[in-house]
């Protein structure tokens, strides 16, 4: 149990919010709904104001890996901070609980970890929807990969193909009939040695977005990444102790037209801490 005094009035899950006590904003309403929350010994259940001086008395397991964190959120957009091992359909499940015009814009794999962005009206919906499909966005991935790599910096192209049956996919430096180009951009941020093992961590842009694209275009080049037990080795993967591919959607910059409705978030960009 976490317990403090509110030292100002408003609503509890800003009162909560502000006393940084590693309870999120996305938790609060969690606990309010399972009535793990007093104000003065009393349960709520709801998104009460609280005044200052009162005792509030948190039911919180901090061992419990929670599906996200809030990034930024105003009217029309909501990001968030995805955790690895969450499915964007979880997460969206839980983000509807509390926003129910909430909509579903794009998604992650379940194992990779960070930036998210859903629309909460019908507007944004259609901006940011229509973003993605022209890729005018600039979303960044962060890996840590096998090997070192010969050129620092480059952008590989080859052709993917999907097998659905087996949630797998499977890459050709030819073009196959049924298989889709794809084009994938890394930068070499830094490099190391680690368990006697040779580790590159890269910057990583998409210029196609095909299902497991970085994970497998990075694997088929002989650098996959470490931790990925469906593309990578899982030799490696033990000797690191990681059952998680260490990728990770750091970035997000998003551009929009002066007639577009969310110009104010023109050139706005959204950042995981390093």
């Amino acid at each position: 149990m976490i317990s403090f005094v509110a030292t100002e009035s408003g609503k509890i899950s800003k009162i909560i919010e502000k006393a940084k006590i590693g309870v999120s904003y996305s938790a609060v309403f969690k606990l309010l709904r399972n009535k793990d929350i007093k104000v003065n010994g009393t349960r709520i259940n709801k998104d009460v104001a609280v005044l200052k001086g009162d005792k509030i008395d948190i039911y919180y397991n901090q061992q419990k890996k929670e599906l996200f964190s809030v990034v930024y959120k105003d009217d029309n957009v909501l990001v968030i901070n995805k955790s690895s091992g969450a499915l964007s359909e979880d997460v969206f499940n839980e983000i509807k609980e509390n926003n129910k015009n909430a909509r579903y814009i794009h998604r992650l794999d379940r194992n990779t970890s960070g930036i998210m962005i859903f629309a909460l009206n019908g507007e944004s919906e259609k901006e940011l929807l229509e973003g993605f499909k022209k890729r005018t966005f600039d979303k960044k991935y962060r890996a840590t990969t096998y090997g070192y790599f010969d050129k620092k910096e480059g952008i590989l192209t080859a052709y993917l193909k999907k097998i659905e049956k087996d949630a797998f996919v499977k890459i050709s430096d030819k073009f196959i009939d049924g298989y889709s180009e794809i084009k994938t951009g890394y930068k070499v941020e830094k490099e190391y040695e680690e368990n006697g093992v040779p580790v590159s961590v890269i910057t990583v842009s998409l210029y196609t977005g095909k299902t497991h694209q970085i994970r497998a275009h990075l694997s088929h080049i002989g650098h996959f990444i470490i931790g990925d037990e469906k593309y990578g080795d899982s030799k490696i993967n033990k000797l690191f102790k990681l059952k998680r591919q260490n990728l990770c959607a750091f970035s997000l910059t998003l551009f929009f037209d002066k007639s577009s409705y969310l110009y104010y978030l023109d050139g706005k960009t959204f950042c995981l801490g390093e």
